[in-house]
């Protein structure tokens, strides 16, 4: 059965019978209906996934994996913060008239620096590392620029991540600062295997394990009954990722990662949505 599954459920059960709930606090975020959305949390989740066991996406119910990995080449790849280059309406809330999130995300990974090396941005930077230095201990890229914070209509939610080669694998460390489990956990989780699956294959590295440390783990007051409902499914088999055989980052497409035997439970529909 799928071990990501049940990461899921454990993390879930421990932020239900351990966490902490923010009633009573001055909280940001709302419903739909103008009420203040709350939540239970657990500070310092950290999740560890074997991406040469299996690939971590769950069963319980569908991720939409396809979606997740546009969403991940619009920022690492088309290195953009339009919505406009996005195929789905994840971001529309936060985007402005002319269809923009400020600076943030792709435009932190697009803005070049100096190096010994050349001038790269954050992106060509890892990949130059990776082929030519990828037993350094330095290959971290960032996307929580404090200069632009305030032209950022969201601060980076999975704002860094680093890289390490230890042998012939390609480990990462997945940072982030705040995640609604319920809505984004596997959908961040899925992504970013996808992206350490494409660096391994264009830098002629093996994959290795995704570590994902997540600040405040919370889940939404409304989605306690959802979650509950979820933990209690029986996970099935983990589907095997088939993926083009391409060596250059930038020519990978949506249409290039295939899941073969992917069985999942049934999708949780019109889960509300805190702003």
């Amino acid at each position: 059965m799928s071990k990501a599954d049940y990461i899921f459920i454990d993390m879930c059960k421990d932020i239900l019978e351990n966490g902490v709930s923010s009633e009573g606090e001055n909280v940001r975020a709302k419903w739909s209906d103008g009420e203040l959305a709350h939540t239970i949390k657990k500070f310092g989740v950290v999740n560890r996934y074997d991406l040469q066991e299996e690939f971590p996406i769950l069963t319980l119910r569908p991720t939409n994996l396809k979606a997740a990995i546009d969403e991940l080449l619009w920022i690492w790849q088309k290195k953009s913060n339009n919505i406009k280059e996005l195929n789905s309406r994840i971001w529309d809330s936060w985007a402005d008239e002319d269809g923009s999130i400020g600076k943030a995300y792709g435009y932190q990974l697009a803005i070049k620096h100096k190096y010994p090396q050349g001038e790269f941005d954050q992106v060509d930077r890892l990949l130059y590392d990776l082929k030519n230095n990828p037993y350094s201990r330095r290959i971290i890229v960032n996307m929580y620029n404090h200069s632009d914070l305030n032209q950022m209509n969201l601060y980076p939610c999975a704002y860094s991540m680093t890289f390490n080669v230890t042998g012939k694998k390609l480990n990462a460390i997945l940072n982030q600062r705040s995640q609604d489990i319920l809505v984004a956990n596997n959908w961040n989780v899925s992504q970013y295997a996808i992206l350490v699956h494409i660096l391994a294959k264009v830098s002629n590295l093996e994959v290795g394990e995704l570590v994902h440390v997540i600040a405040d783990a919370h889940i939404y007051d409304r989605h306690i009954p959802l979650v509950q409902e979820l933990i209690q499914r029986t996970p099935h088999k983990a589907p095997k990722l088939i993926i083009s055989d391409k060596k250059d980052f930038y020519d990978f497409r949506v249409e290039d990662f295939v899941l073969e035997d992917y069985v999942a439970g049934p999708q949780i529909k019109n889960i509300p949505v805190a702003v």
